[in-house]
C-alpha cells in the first residue's frame, strides 16, 4: 500500500502533465483507479493539499495543480491589516464581507493598521469561517510614532514595550536615542525601521511622557498613543485671539431676529459647551418647535489654520478625566456656546408637527437668539416627569408651560418612530469618579432619563429634516449612515434566537429595522432580554460619515446627518458651511464642484476619526475600572455573562465593570464552545454557560499593563 506522501507525489505528477485538464474529485477517482473504501483518503489527500498551497479547486469543484502567477493577477487584494495579541491577524477589504485570516508566519513585517497587499490563498481556516491570506507586501505604514514603557537592556541600548499590545515586537533604542529616559518612563519613539522575521524594529525616543506611577501619566500615554493633540497650534491660537467676544450689529444683519423667542438650552450640570438651544410654540393644536444650534462656521473660515485642525482633530473626545476639544475654548466656551442672556448667531430649524407629531412645515434660518435659561437634565427631569413642585417654582410659568408641551411632544416623536421600527438599544453608560489625583473612586451609572430622550427626540427631528431638505435639493452633502446588516449575520442571529422561542423575518438579503424593533419589545422583561440585545447589537454595522444617502437603519430613517453639534462635530460644522451657502444664493457651480471635489475625503476622516475618540475613549475607561477594581481583589460580585468565546467567557458587573472567566479555570468540567447557541457546554455533567446568564464570581487577577481583570466562578 502506498503511503500519504507516494499518493501526494501521484497526484501532483497526474496535475502537473500536459494532458491534464481540470476534474472532479469523482473524475480523479476513476482516472486514479481508486477503490470505494479508499475515496475517503483521496478526499482527505485533496483537502491537505489545498491546505499545504500546491493545489487549488474551482468554483465548480474542479482540481488543478496553485497558479501562482495567476492567484497574483486574480487573487492579489489591498486592505488594512487588524493584528492580535497572539500574532496572527486579518485583513479588512473593502466591499468583502468576511475578513481575510493571516497567519504569524504569512503576516511579513505589517502591524496593525497597516494598508497592505496580499494574496488569497486557496484554503480557508479550520473552522471554515475566513479565507487565507499572505500579505506581500506593506503599502502604508499607520503607526510612525509608538507610546510604551522604556527598560534599559546595557549601557549601549534598551528596548520600548509598546502599550498597544496588538504591536507585537519591542523596539530596539539605543541608548543615545533615549533621550536619558530611565526604567519604568513612558515615552514616544519614532521608528526608524520596522525589523523583519530576525530583527526587532528600531526607533528613537522623541519624548519622555514621565514615569509610570505618576499621576496623570497612565491617561497621557493613551492620550499620545492614539495620536490626539492637547494642545492646539501657536497659528491656532493666534487666529482665535481675534474673535470678538460679543454679537455686533454687522453680524446680526440679514438673520432672523428670534431673540424675543422663549428659548432655554438642556444639558449636563457640567457641560461648558452648550451648541443647542429649543423653543417651542403652539399654533392651535400644532407644535412648533425650534431647535437652534450656533452658528460656528461664522468664526472658523474654511480652509484657515483653525478649520484645517478641527478638520483633522475630527471630533472632540470625551476621556475619562479631561475634554481634548475639537475647537479652542475660546471658542466652544464662548462666543459659540449658547449662554443664556448673551445675543449668539445661530443656524435655527423650525418644523411645524401637528398632533400626531407629523412633520407638516419647517423653515431652516441663519438667525440671531437670546437662550432665556440654562437648564439641566436632572432639573428639567425633575419638572417634566416627576412634576416635583418645589423644581417647577424656580422658573417662570410660561417656561414651565413651554417644558410641559416638550414633553408632550417629545413622547409623540418617540412613539412615531418606534411605529416606523427605530430599534432603541438602551444599554446602562457608567462614569468613573476620580479623586484630585487621577485615582478611581466610585463607578456610577449615567441616568438616561425624560429630559435627555426629550433631547435626543428633538434632535433626532432635526438631522432628519436637514437631511431630508437636502437630498431633495440634490445638493453635495454629507449623510450619516447605518447601512443594513449582513444576511449571514441576520442568520445567525435568527438561529440563535430561534433557541429561545423568538423569531425574526427577513426577505431574501434583506431585514427590515421593524423586524429587530419588534424583537426587542417582545424580549423586554424577558430573562433573555439583555444577551439578546447583545448579541443583536453585535450584529448590526458601524454608523458611519458618508456623501450618499443611505439611509439610518438603527433609526428607521431614509434621510439622516449630523447637523446639531457643529463645536465638536466636525462633519456638523461642513454640513453648516452647505447650508449658509444655500441660504445665501451662493451654491453655483464651482461651489457645487467644490463640495463633490472635497465631501468624500471629509467623510472618510470624519469616520476614521470618530473610531480613534471612541477607542480612546473606551481605553482610558476600561483602565479606570481595572485601577478601581485593585482594592477588590478576591471579593465575590454578580455578574451577567456578557460575551462566551473559545477561551472562556466575559462578565459584566452590575458597575459595567468586565472580566473574563478563563475556560481553564472551569475545573468542574471539561467545557466547549458552542458558537450557534454561544454557550460553553460541560462534556460530562452537562452544566451549561449562556449569553445573559446571571453567575457569581470572584476577583482573581488584575493585569493593568494589559487592563484585563480575570474572574472565576463561584459555586
Amino acid at each position: 500500500m502506498k503511503s500519504k506522501q507516494e499518493r501526494k507525489k501521484l497526484i501532483l505528477e497526474l496535475m502537473g502533465s500536459e494532458f491534464y485538464v481540470p476534474m472532479k474529485e469523482k473524475e480523479l477517482a476513476i482516472m486514479m483507479q481508486v477503490r470505494p473504501e479508499d475515496r475517503r483518503i483521496l478526499t482527505e489527500i485533496l483537502g491537505e493539499l489545498i491546505a499545504e498551497g500546491k493545489i487549488e479547486v474551482s468554483k465548480r469543484g474542479k482540481y488543478s495543480l496553485y497558479d501562482e502567477k495567476r492567484a497574483l493577477r486574480e487573487n492579489t487584494v489591498m486592505g488594512t491589516y487588524l493584528s492580535t495579541m497572539k500574532g496572527f491577524g486579518f485583513i479588512e477589504v473593502d466591499g468583502r464581507e468576511d475578513d481575510l485570516f493571516v497567519s504569524e508566519a504569512d503576516s511579513l513585517n505589517a502591524y496593525n493598521g497597516d494598508i497592505v497587499k496580499a494574496l488569497i490563498l486557496p484554503r480557508k481556516t479550520k473552522n471554515g469561517k475566513h479565507a487565507e491570506a499572505k500579505i506581500i507586501e506593506v503599502i502604508e505604514r499607520a503607526n510612525d510614532c509608538i507610546v510604551g514603557t522604556y527598560q534599559k537592556s546595557n549601557k549601549s541600548f534598551g528596548f520600548v514595550i509598546p502599550d498597544n499590545t496588538r504591536f507585537n515586537s519591542d523596539i530596539y533604542v539605543r541608548v543615545e536615542d533615549s533621550m536619558g529616559a530611565m526604567d519604568g518612563h513612558k515615552v514616544v519613539v519614532k521608528l526608524t525601521g520596522y525589523g523583519d522575521a530576525r530583527k526587532s524594529p528600531e526607533g528613537v525616543v522623541t519624548e519622555i511622557i514621565g514615569h509610570i506611577n505618576d499621576p496623570g501619566v497612565d491617561i497621557m500615554s493613551i492620550v499620545k498613543g492614539y495620536g490626539l493633540n492637547v494642545e492646539f497650534p501657536e497659528k491656532v491660537m493666534n487666529r482665535v485671539k481675534n474673535v470678538a467676544d460679543f454679537v455686533s450689529e454687522a453680524d446680526m444683519a440679514g438673520r432672523e431676529d428670534l431673540r424675543e423667542v422663549l428659548m432655554v438650552t438642556i444639558d449636563g450640570e457640567d457641560a461648558k459647551d452648550l451648541d443647542d438651544a429649543v423653543s417651542l410654540t403652539m399654533n392651535g393644536e400644532d407644535y412648533e418647535l425650534g431647535v437652534h444650534i450656533a452658528d460656528v462656521s461664522n468664526y472658523v473660515q474654511e480652509n484657515s489654520a483653525l478649520d484645517r485642525e478641527a478638520k483633522e482633530r475630527g471630533t472632540s473626545v470625551y476621556l475619562v478625566d479631561r475634554v481634548i476639544p475639537m475647537l479652542p475654548h475660546r471658542l466652544s466656551n464662548g462666543i459659540c456656546s449658547l449662554n443664556a442672556g448673551e445675543d449668539r448667531l445661530a443656524l435655527s430649524v423650525i418644523m411645524t408637527f401637528d398632533r400626531n407629531a407629523k412633520l407638516k412645515d419647517y423653515r431652516i434660518v441663519e438667525s440671531v437668539i437670546n437662550v432665556n435659561h440654562r437648564m439641566n437634565y436632572t432639573s428639567v427631569n425633575r419638572i417634566i416627569a416627576l412634576e416635583d413642585e418645589t423644581e417647577r417654582a424656580l422658573f417662570p410659568v410660561d417656561t414651565v408651560d413651554m417644558l410641559d408641551k416638550m414633553y408632550e411632544l417629545s413622547r409623540l416623536l418617540r412613539d412615531r418612530r418606534h411605529k416606523r421600527g427605530a430599534i432603541d438599544f438602551d444599554f446602562p453608560e457608567s462614569k468613573v469618579v476620580l479623586d484630585t489625583e487621577g485615582h478611581p473612586v466610585d463607578i456610577v451609572l449615567r441616568e438616561r432619563n425624560a429630559a435627555t430622550k426629550l433631547i435626543e427626540d428633538f434632535m433626532l427631528a432635526a438631522n432628519e429634516t436637514v437631511a431630508a431638505h437636502y437630498f431633495w435639493q440634490e445638493i453635495p452633502f454629507v449623510y450619516r449612515t447605518h447601512e443594513t446588516p449582513d444576511s449571514e449575520k441576520i442568520e445567525r442571529l435568527a438561529a440563535f434566537i430561534n433557541n429561545f422561542g423568538f423569531h425574526i423575518h427577513s426577505t431574501g438579503d434583506t431585514i427590515h429595522p421593524k423586524e429587530i424593533q419588534k424583537l426587542m419589545d417582545e424580549i423586554e422583561g424577558s430573562d433573555q432580554q439583555y444577551m439578546i440585545a447583545r448579541v443583536t447589537l453585535r450584529s448590526m454595522k458601524q454608523a458611519k460619515y458618508g456623501t450618499e444617502c443611505l439611509g439610518h437603519f438603527g433609526l428607521a430613517a431614509k434621510y439622516y446627518c449630523h447637523f446639531t453639534s457643529p463645536i465638536r462635530r466636525y462633519p456638523d460644522l461642513q454640513i453648516h458651511r452647505i447650508i449658509k451657502d444655500c441660504i445665501r444664493n451662493r451654491m453655483n457651480d464651482s461651489r457645487l464642484a467644490h463640495y463633490e471635489e472635497i465631501l468624500p475625503g471629509v467623510s472618510e476622516l470624519s469616520s476614521k476619526r470618530e473610531r480613534r475618540a471612541e477607542e480612546a475613549e473606551r481605553e482610558t475607561l476600561k483602565l479606570k475600572k481595572v485601577q478601581y477594581m485593585e482594592n477588590h481583589m478576591g471579593e465575590e460580585f454578580d455578574g451577567v455573562i456578557s460575551s462566551i468565546t473559545e477561551w472562556g467567557m466575559y462578565v459584566e458587573l452590575q458597575n459595567t465593570v468586565e472580566g473574563m472567566v478563563r475556560l481553564d479555570s472551569l475545573r468542574d468540567d471539561h467545557y466547549e464552545y458552542d458558537d450557534m447557541t454561544y454557550s460553553l457546554r460541560g462534556i460530562r455533567h452537562g452544566r451549561i454557560f449562556r449569553l445573559g446568564e446571571s453567575v457569581r464570581i470572584r476577583v482573581t487577577d488584575i493585569d493593568l499593563f494589559m487592563r484585563t481583570l480575570d474572574f472565576e466562578i463561584v459555586g
